[in-house]
C-alpha cells in the first residue's frame, strides 16, 4: 500500500511538472486602486448564479475594468457587467467573459469531475460554500481547473482526480497554491 502511494505521488509530481500552467498567469491584475479591486471582487463572487462551474477574473487599469472568464449561464455574464458598471470609480467595463456552449456531454463531465474531486481525500473543502476555491470549467470536453488550493499536494491530487474522469479530451490544471508556489 505504501509503495502504491509513493508511485501515485511520483506520478502526480511528474504530471504537475510536465504541464505548464500557462493560463494560470494569463490575467495579470493591474490594480491601480486596491479599494476598487475589493469592490469588483465582491460584486463578482456574490453574483446569484456564480458557482463552481464558472470562472471569473478581472483587471483594473485606471477607471477601466476588464472582465475575463467562462460562465455556464448568460445571466451570470450580464450580471457581472451590470454590477461592475454601477461601482463608483468605474467609467468603462470591457466584457471578455465567454458563455460556454450548452452541451449535455459537458454538463455530465462537469458533474463527474466535481464528484471525482469531492471524493478525493480532503479536497471536498475546496468545493464548498458560495465561492468555492476550485472552479471546474468544461468547454467542449476539455476540463480546466481554476482557483486556489493550500498546497502542491492538493493541487496534484485535484489534477489526478480530474484526469481519472473518463470522457474528457484534456485536463489543464491552472490551480494556484497559496503563497504563489506551484510546484
Amino acid at each position: 500500500m505504501r509503495m502504491i502511494k509513493t508511485i501515485l505521488l511520483a506520478t502526480a509530481a511528474t504530471i504537475a511538472l510536465s504541464v505548464v500552467p500557462a493560463m494560470a498567469q494569463r490575467v495579470r491584475t493591474e490594480v491601480t486602486n486596491p479599494q476598487l479591486a475589493r469592490k469588483v471582487r465582491h460584486e463578482l463572487v456574490t453574483l446569484p448564479y456564480y458557482g463552481v462551474f464558472d470562472n471569473l477574473a478581472y483587471s483594473i487599469n485606471g477607471e477601466t475594468v476588464t472582465l475575463y472568464g467562462q460562465v455556464v449561464r448568460s445571466t451570470t455574464r450580464a450580471g457581472a457587467v451590470n454590477r461592475v458598471r454601477r461601482l463608483p470609480g468605474v467609467s468603462r467595463v470591457i466584457n471578455n467573459i465567454e458563455v460556454l456552449p450548452l452541451s449535455r456531454f459537458d454538463n455530465d463531465l462537469r458533474l463527474a469531475t466535481y464528484r471525482a474531486i469531492a471524493r478525493t481525500a480532503g479536497l471536498d473543502r475546496y468545493l464548498r460554500g458560495t465561492n468555492p476555491s476550485i472552479h471546474i470549467v468544461v468547454d467542449r470536453g476539455r476540463v480546466t481547473l481554476e482557483g486556489m488550493v493550500a498546497n502542491s499536494s492538493d493541487r496534484n491530487l485535484a489534477n489526478l482526480a480530474a484526469r481519472g474522469v473518463s470522457g474528457s479530451f484534456s485536463v489543464t490544471n491552472n490551480l494556484r497554491v497559496e503563497g504563489g508556489n506551484i510546484g
